[in-house]
């Protein structure tokens, strides 16, 4: 089942990586650049209509295999794609089979996480990270071996669908998806019956809309700032930093290598330090980060100062989903919706204002979007999370792109 969360994170760096290609083949302005990004997170909110009536018909084990095959396939159909009008088609339709895989997958990490009694989620989400960061190694290796991107992807397509293959034999059939939930909802019906009753006597003594106001805050500009740095990245490490070929993919790769190191580790920092902090000290480390990048240039203060943002921003979207969730069915679709909001507006609002200034002042906007979240962050009321040992880890929903 990892695999599958990897084929995402593997399949999206790996198109991102040849982002600075693709603008020299079609020709395209850096806000061009940014509206071809924004073309996958409007597929991705045209999948939502679509998602339930495709797992009703199909299941999700089904429906998450043809999405990730249909995600293999379209790196063959971008890297040969004519023009700038087909190319936002491709990634359009990429932005759907994303949006279809995500729940898809999340649905199968839910099920088994009720089968066996166990906390997996996180792990799993953390594998996304980790087919990031082998998507941009194997971008870097392939520039130097190579300028083609058609070569690159065929390569990569290989490889997904052995993720594929490797995937189909963990998956739980729908059969046992659908037993694992209705046992788990049978289990925790009379707790949910007096959970609401509860819920209902104390509507009045709710939390006021201001604090769930600032956890939508948070989630924007956090989804921001975390998919703005694995779109621009590549063309900054090249752009602006003067990073090789060989060399510009290796931003993606830090910055996925450090979320993953996050990740495998967000739920003991928040059993130890509470939610609050890290949501803080971490939004204000990848704000200091990539402020240094910015300011010092070159490849080795980039990559530093990328690292950072990886590491402060990874844990970020976990925690104000929990925050959010214990508000209730409301708050959390609103703080979700807010993080659609964010993936939709980070890119191209990045591209133009890089084409209207520059690529540095285009990041910038970046570094004060993690420094908002720092802001909000202080505002919450964050409850104090349980320690590590009954840490229930959030899957974290990604509703226009990869960081599953």
């Amino acid at each position: 089942m990892a695999a599958l969360f990897c084929s995402l994170g593997f399949q999206y760096a790996t198109w991102a990586s040849r982002i600075p290609a693709l603008k020299d083949e079609l020709g395209l302005t850096a806000a061009e650049v940014g509206v071809l990004l924004m073309a996958a997170g409007i597929g991705a909110v045209i999948s939502f209509p679509l998602v339930n009536p495709l797992m009703t018909r199909l299941g999700s084990r089904r429906l998450a295999l043809l999405s990730a095959l249909g995600l293999t396939l379209l790196l063959f159909a971008l890297a040969v794609a004519p023009n700038y009008p087909v190319a936002l088609l491709v990634l359009g339709v990429d932005g759907v089979l994303v949006g279809c895989l995500n729940v898809a997958m999340n649905a199968q990490g839910a099920a088994l996480e009720a089968r066996f009694e166990r906390t997996t989620m996180a792990r799993l989400h953390a594998t996304f990270s980790g087919g990031s960061l082998l998507a941009a190694l194997l971008a870097s290796r392939m520039n130097a071996m190579t300028s083609s991107v058609p070569a690159h992807f065929a390569v990569a397509a290989v490889f997904l669908l052995l993720l594929g293959v490797y995937a189909r034999t963990g998956l739980l059939t729908d059969d046992e998806s659908a037993q694992e939930s209705a046992q788990e909802s049978a289990q925790n019906a009379t707790e949910k019956q007096e959970e609401q009753e509860k819920q209902e006597k104390k509507k009045r003594w709710a939390m006021p809309s201001g604090v769930v106001l600032w956890m939508c805050v948070a989630m924007a500009f956090g989804t921001v700032t975390e998919g703005a740095m694995n779109d621009w990245s590549t063309l900054y490490m090249q752009e602006v930093a003067d990073a090789s070929h060989q060399l510009a993919p290796l931003g993606i790769a830090v910055i996925s290598a450090m979320m993953v190191l996050a990740r495998i580790f967000a739920d003991g920092w928040r059993g130890r330090f509470g939610d609050g902090r890290v949501v803080v000290i971490g939004s204000a480390l990848a704000t200091a980060g990539l402020a240094f990048a910015l300011l010092g240039g070159g490849v080795v203060t980039a990559l530093t100062g990328f690292a950072c943002v990886g590491l402060g921003i990874a844990a970020v979207t976990p925690c104000v989903y929990v925050a959010a969730a214990r508000q209730g069915s409301d708050a959390l679709a609103l703080v979700a919706a807010m993080g659609t909001t964010g993936l939709l507006a980070g890119p191209p609002l990045i591209g133009f204002v890089a084409n209207a200034s520059s690529l540095v002042w285009g990041l910038g906007v970046v570094a004060g979007a993690a420094a908002v979240v720092c802001l909000c962050g202080t505002r919450i009321r964050w409850q104090d999370a349980p320690r590590e040992s009954t840490v229930v880890p959030q899957a974290e929903a990604v509703p226009g792109s990869g960081t599953g």
